[in-house]
């Protein structure tokens, strides 16, 4: 099963995340406390979608 990249960075926008730069191979995504790569592919599995929300400091969702 995998996760699309929109929805999981809808996910962080919705919760206050916003790009911040972006990198060669990834975005990065912050909330002015915490950074969060989030690889630019299509999609992501779910249990990396899942680990990055945790890293986030977020409820997992995926």
């Amino acid at each position: 099963m995998s996760v699309k990249r929109r929805d999981l960075i809808r996910y962080f926008e919705e919760n206050g995340f916003y790009l911040l730069r972006e990198g060669p191979r990834h975005s990065i995504y912050t909330n002015g406390q915490k950074i969060v790569p989030i690889k630019r592919k299509r999609e992501l599995d779910r249990i990396t979608a899942n680990e990055l929300c945790k890293q986030a400091g977020l409820e997992p969702k995926f």
